[in-house]
């Protein structure tokens, strides 16, 4: 996982996909008296919760992880965006993976690939290891987090289940919170001399355990009718992200060449490649990575249209938020740490409040609402950072994070049901996943505008120093963000404006008890479903991108 600020993942945690299929999958359902599922559901949390904490852990050791390898500015994006990247690439087709050749074999393939990625993490020797590790980091995650739900759900019968994804919820609220401390924590003991390691060293005896206990009380099932794979689709979109995102990220070191403008170019060709593939995929065999039928959906494509611009924020503004603190402003990661949590309780808050009291009365106004007052707490952030300078306080910041919290908060929990609202039943699966897959891409697209939003003005700053003899780093940080965070309010306007496509009344369940094809868990039904965010990277934290999510917060 990845985490607020600086990571790219970090939203890392995506939004349960629903299920596809119409008919239930309850052959595999445990037995009542059958006390292993609560063992077996002790598991799944646990990975569900390393995920999400790996996601937001990671941003807040970004410092110290650039001082220790030398990593260039590039590589600690491509640190945060390579395992958002590989994680929604890969989301979908693992679930299918689950659906096909088990969910427990999948479930324990991924946990063992990405406890021995955590290891490769916490040993790399290089930043281009570093990178390589975190990658591989997404696409294990990528196998793991789809079956989590599902297990849960083939696992439990239905009276069970809202109690079960309300601990669910309990855990992505405590994973939000405590992912950047913990982060805060690991770094600034430097425990055994390993400095930031022990971020990612922490998964270790956690997966071990995992995969021991998940073999003996995880019971197997698939879903009785799994849509085939679309590993070609699989490539070409990877093909079109990299092609986008790669010189996005890497052109600020090479002085922007060329090549840089015509890959992104060629990213829209590859894309539309994609698309004329999927067509000819939905014509063959009916299961395409995409359906794309689902964006004659009004509510869903401007969904989906909403869902990539959070993400784009999201990868914004939590780097930045990150680098501004403890590079700008020179604080510890522990005090970076501290900082964000009066806005992870802001979310929280304001989450259930939205679900519970104020969407079923007001409908589309509540996630506009919250757009604006995030875009609100921005700007006085801003002016917070122009009046105070580089002698700004945790408890000066405490107002426009909350402020920022609390409109957050209006938008993640609703955001999936109001997209999902019009879809048709039996594709709510295929939307689900995609919704998650959309969040995790925009926040590496964001991650990778860092690059033009904040680090060109440190760039032309720091270039004005050398002039004149000085190098003030501070400052140009400090400039930077304000200028990244006014990008970030420009992207909060836009997604207000696409909201309007959004259905005006609460949002009805679009998801029916079913199994979880088509790359994702199932969405349980009743309260305990409601209390989502947006897979995008809704940070809680400095250095986490992933806040509350559907059911549990499942990510980057």
């Amino acid at each position: 996982m990845t985490s607020a600020p600086p990571s790219g993942t970090s939203a890392r945690s995506p939004i349960p996909a629903a299920p596809s299929a119409a008919v239930p999958d309850t052959t595999h359902v445990a037995a009542p008296h059958d006390r292993r599922r609560w063992f077996a559901l002790a598991i799944v949390m646990t990975a569900a919760f390393m995920d999400l904490v790996d996601v937001t852990i990671v941003n807040i050791a970004i410092p110290s992880i650039q001082g220790s390898l030398g990593a260039t500015f590039s590589a600690i994006q491509w640190i945060t965006a390579g395992y958002a990247l590989a994680f929604a690439a890969g989301l979908i087709t693992g679930g299918r993976l689950g659906d096909i050749y088990g969910r427990k074999r999948l479930f324990l393939i991924g946990m063992a690939g990405f406890t021995i990625a955590s290891a490769l993490c916490g040993f790399a020797a290089n930043p281009d290891i570093l990178v390589a590790s975190r990658i591989l980091q997404g696409a294990t995650a990528s196998l793991m987090v789809p079956q989590v739900l599902s297990i849960v759900h083939a696992t439990f019968p239905a009276h069970e289940r809202g109690k079960v994804f309300g601990l669910f919820g309990a855990i992505v609220g405590l994973g939000a919170v405590t992912g950047p401390l913990l982060g805060a924590l690991l770094t600034e003991w430097n425990l055994f001399g390993l400095e930031w390691r022990p971020i990612f060293l922490i998964n270790l005896p956690v997966g071990i355990a995992g995969l021991i206990l998940g073999a003996k009380f995880i019971t197997e099932s698939k879903a009785p009718r799994a849509l085939r794979l679309d590993l070609p689709g699989v490539v070409l979109v990877t093909l079109a992200l990299l092609a986008l995102i790669y010189p996005l990220i890497r052109g600020r070191e090479l002085d922007w060449p060329v090549w840089g403008y015509v890959s992104m170019g060629c990213s829209l060709l590859v894309l539309a490649v994609f698309v004329a593939y999927e067509r000819y995929k939905t014509r063959r065999d009916g299961s395409p990575l995409v359906e794309l039928s689902l964006f004659k959906v009004k509510s869903f494509a401007a969904g989906i249209a909403v869902q990539l611009t959070f993400g784009v924020f999201s990868g914004i503004f939590f780097m930045v938020w990150t680098l501004y603190m403890q590079i700008g402003l020179g604080w510890s990661a522990l005090r970076a740490g501290v900082t964000g949590i009066p806005f992870s309780i802001a979310v929280s808050v304001a989450a259930g409040v939205s679900v519970q009291k104020l969407v079923p009365r007001f409908g589309r106004k509540v996630l506009q609402t919250g757009a604006l007052t995030m875009a609100s707490g921005l700007l006085l952030y801003i002016w917070e950072s122009k009046q105070f300078g580089a002698d700004i306080t945790s408890w000066q910041m405490a107002l426009p994070l909350i402020v920022m919290g609390l409109g957050m908060g209006l938008i993640v929990a609703p955001l999936t049901d109001a997209v999902l609202s019009e879809v048709p039943k039996e594709h709510a699966g295929s939307a689900s996943g995609l919704i998650n897959t959309t969040g995790q891409t925009g926040n590496a697209f964001g991650i990778g505008l860092v690059s033009v939003v904040f680090f060109g003005i440190v760039d032309n700053r720091l270039a004005d120093g050398v002039h004149f003899g000085q190098q003030p780093v501070g400052p140009a940080y400090v400039e930077a963000f304000q200028n990244a965070l006014g990008w970030a309010v420009a992207v909060l306007l836009v997604i207000f404006v696409l909201m309007f496509a959004l259905p005006k009344k609460a949002p009805g369940r679009a998801v029916p008890e079913a199994d979880g094809t088509s790359g994702g868990e199932p969405v349980a039904d009743g309260p305990a479903a409601t209390g989502s965010a947006s897979g995008t990277g809704s940070g809680s934290g400095p250095g986490e991108t992933g806040g509350v999510q559907k059911e549990p917060a499942l990510t980057a």
